[in-house]
């Protein structure tokens, strides 16, 4: 039963979920998901079975707009194994806490989930697994999903829980440095290495300890092992994120990658005193890597795999619920199909199905003033960069079939987003970029 409450508290009525009291419920939620329902998130008639509350209290509930019964929440709590506490709600008398929890979506949103956000859409066993896998010694995490997909919220929310466990924490973008550099592995590692000292609030030593009779991978690995490990206790989780912009650069990659390789196995197969235990890898990316790389030397198939897919139709469905939508299942199919489940299309769509029916929605989908149109138009641009994309795209969205595209092509449109796999066939991922790219790129 609840904690913390006086009688007095008990009498009170209307309250509402705190960010803390919905992020323990639904964790507490995907668990038991996962123990008893094949991992697929609970609709709401199967909430309704598992707490005994109804439809419309669940439903007011979750979307955290208006007050609740105190009971109720012990009740939702309760069947979840579940203890309310004090800090799991909001009372209407905590004004400014109230208001802040209750002030609605001003915008779509745009950019990483924050970890306390009611619209992160969990998916089953990604998180725990992902979590589990960055406390184990050594480990090696590696994360691919197109852009706008997910990767930095799920990374945050794998910060957050390192953090917690106390581990030193260090994300590096490559998007961040200068391409002059990338293409020169030397200046390549030795910014990476800067990057991360600086991160971990340890002075520049590279004059002192890069050797440059002894390379480049050579001495960006002993700048790990005998100054950035055993600067703290504390293991180290390093995130590379943006590792894509290596691709492009084949010797560079090869050499880079062959290296995050070697230190996986170094921490996997070394004693336990070895330092390189103290490392937990995590890299992310967009496509797959398409230049050739010895199977012995390539990052990328070892260690723990997640690939985060598009939402499904259940996933949608508790995401309109969390929107404060009582879309029907034939509406909710019909947005599956213009945008195929890609995260951040489902979240733009809702946020504005909540003021204009689907209809108008669909009807606009490729105008140049819809609601995709900013969407669209950085798509195009990344198209138009490259001549052998948009032609690839063109054929893709005129075919019903599929088309057989060149692998290096294939796997970048991909890593776009633009396109998914059938086989060796590849498809337009959905609807709307089907129309889009099939209107505009054949002119």
């Amino acid at each position: 039963m609840t904690q913390a409450m006086t009688s007095s508290d008990r009498r009170k009525r209307g309250v509402v979920l705190s960010s803390q009291g919905w992020q323990r419920l639904r964790a507490a939620e995907q668990q038991l998901a996962a123990q008893h329902n094949n991992g697929n998130p609970y609709t709401l008639d199967q909430l309704c079975a598992v707490t005994g509350l109804s439809a419309n209290t669940l439903v007011k509930a979750r979307r955290r707009q208006k007050p609740v019964d105190l009971t109720t929440l012990d009740t939702y709590f309760a069947a979840f194994n579940l203890v309310l506490t004090a800090d799991d709600y909001l009372l209407p008398e905590d004004t400014q806490r109230l208001e802040s929890s209750l002030t609605p979506q001003r915008g779509p949103l745009n950019g990483p989930l924050s970890l306390d956000s009611p619209f992160y859409i969990h998916r089953p066993g990604v998180e725990s697994s992902g979590t589990q896998e960055i406390l184990t010694a050594g480990a090696m995490v590696r994360l691919r999903a197109p852009r706008q997909f997910g990767k930095t919220s799920l990374i945050n929310l794998l910060l957050g829980h390192a953090q917690d466990y106390g581990l030193r924490l260090v994300v590096v973008s490559l998007r961040s440095i200068d391409r002059r550099c990338l293409g020169d592995l030397d200046q390549t590692l030795r910014w990476f290495c800067a990057v991360v000292a600086r991160a971990l609030g340890l002075p520049n030593q590279l004059d002192q300890r890069w050797d440059g009779l002894f390379g480049g991978i050579y001495s960006c690995t002993d700048y790990f092992e005998t100054y950035l490990l055993p600067a703290s206790d504390q293991p180290l989780l390093l995130v590379i994120d943006d590792l894509d912009e290596l691709f492009t650069y084949g010797d560079v990659a090869t050499d880079v990658l062959g290296m995050l390789r070697a230190w996986y196995e170094q921490g996997r197969y070394g004693t336990e005193q070895n330092l390189w235990l103290q490392l937990r890898l995590v890299i992310a990316h967009s496509t797959e890597a398409w230049m050739p790389l010895n199977i012995h030397q390539s990052p990328f198939n070892v260690g723990f795999s997640v690939e985060l897919p598009p939402f499904n139709l259940d996933q949608v469905q508790e995401l309109a619920l969390r929107y404060g939508l009582a879309s029907d299942e034939g509406d909710l199919l019909q947005l599956l199909d213009l945008v195929g489940g890609h995260p951040y299309l489902t979240q733009l769509s809702l946020f504005h199905l909540a003021q204009q029916p689907l209809a108008a929605v669909v009807e606009q989908a490729i105008a140049y003033d819809g609601i995709y149109s900013s969407h669209l138009r950085h798509q195009l641009e990344m198209l138009e960069a490259e001549a052998e994309l948009s032609e690839a795209m063109v054929q893709v969205a005129t075919s019903s079939a599929g088309v057989k595209l060149p692998p290096q092509v294939a796997f970048r449109l991909q890593g776009l987003g633009l396109v998914r796999f059938r086989q060796q066939l590849s498809v337009a991922s959905c609807e709307l970029y089907r129309q889009y790219f099939a209107t505009l790129l054949e002119n």
